[in-house]
């Protein structure tokens, strides 16, 4: 009974130091559509159906309005989208183009306004070549500005991601990465300040904001602040059209939950996602990395062995295989 209890500990030892070098990956770098529907009184319409569909995929997105009668949808590819939406015998289609930015388009639903909306045509072929060299300079900026963040040129990723927000000013990814790298500098005034112009951006998309500020006050040692921050993040991730049935949305709250040491709720949330869709890789992957927190050995390596099925190749795989191998035995 000792040796097994040691070799308990050992495990634990071992797989918290792996922990320690766990590090959140960039925010990644997407549109977002948000806006409110209204029947023909003007008034909010709750539960309207809201397809959103990218004309170069035909992948589509579904979301509802809520009862103020909006709706929000995230982690979209920039790109030509319809989009169509119904609330019983009314309906209305909209064309628009979403880039790296929130995307406002209200819809005003009455009886024979089912065609598309005036000036939501297709874009001109100059215009659309226009659009993508902009996409491509953006991206790659972006992508430079990450580079650079983890390389620790901080430097210039403060830079490159100001060039970023030149070019779309409402870019919440680039505030987030921003807030970041200069809480990374210790510059807790100017981290602050980029979350909560992120916030006020967009703050339906805050999740991401919040998060960063609970860090920064956490490492300020401002605990409370730093529970305040964390409590409304998880919050957007759990409720309103972000959450609720949103497993990336909640993911991310459990890796809020998980950067702030609240392994019981980053277990909560994470349990949660992978129950809404339960193809969400990573999910399982950090669910894994909560439930070795949490003692549950033989829960963890189950998590990682799904992970290794859904993901083989995936970012995380030779770290879930080697958890597993480690932990398979602890399975009853």
């Amino acid at each position: 009974m000792k040796a097994t209890r040691l070799g308990r500990v050992c495990v634990l030892v071992a797989f918290a130091f792996a922990l320690l070098a766990y590090s959140v990956p960039a925010a990644a770098q997407s549109g977002t559509l948000k806006g409110k529907v209204t029947g023909p009184d003007g008034k909010p319409l709750e539960g309207a159906k809201v397809v959103i569909e990218h004309v170069a995929t035909s992948r589509k997105n579904e979301t509802k309005s809520d009862r103020r009668g909006e709706y929000v949808q995230v982690g979209l590819t920039p790109g030509d989208y319809k989009i169509t939406v119904t609330h019983g015998d009314l309906t209305q289609t909209q064309n628009t183009r979403i880039g790296v930015e929130v995307k406002d388009l209200p819809f005003e639903l009455k009886p024979g306004a089912a065609g598309a909306a005036a000036g939501g045509g297709k874009p001109s072929a100059d215009e659309a070549k226009k659009h993508a060299e902009r996409v491509e300079r953006v991206k790659t900026t972006f992508k430079e500005a990450a580079d650079a963040t983890n390389e620790g040129r901080y430097d210039e990723a403060i830079a490159k991601f100001n060039a970023v927000l030149v070019d779309i000013p409402n870019c919440t990814d680039c505030l987030n990465n921003l807030g970041t790298v200069y809480t990374r500098q210790k510059d807790w005034a100017k981290a602050e300040e980029s979350f909560k112009k992120s916030i006020a951006i967009d703050p339906t998309k805050a999740m991401d904001a919040y998060n960063g500020l609970a860090n920064a006050y956490n490492l300020q040692g401002k605990t409370k602040e730093a529970q305040e921050a964390l409590a409304e993040a998880t919050k957007l991730a759990t409720s309103g059209p972000v959450g609720g049935g949103n497993a990336t949305a909640l993911y991310n709250a459990g890796i809020m939950a998980w950067n702030g040491n609240d392994f019981a709720k980053a277990n909560e949330l994470f349990a949660q996602a992978v129950k809404i869709e339960p193809t969400h890789a990573e999910s399982h992957f950090m669910l894994g990395r909560v439930l070795i927190n949490l003692g549950k050995l033989g829960e963890a390596a189950t998590e990682f062995e799904t992970y290794l099925k859904l993901a083989p190749s995936g970012p995380n795989a030779k770290e879930a295989q080697t958890n597993f191998d480690a932990l398979k035995a602890y399975r009853k």
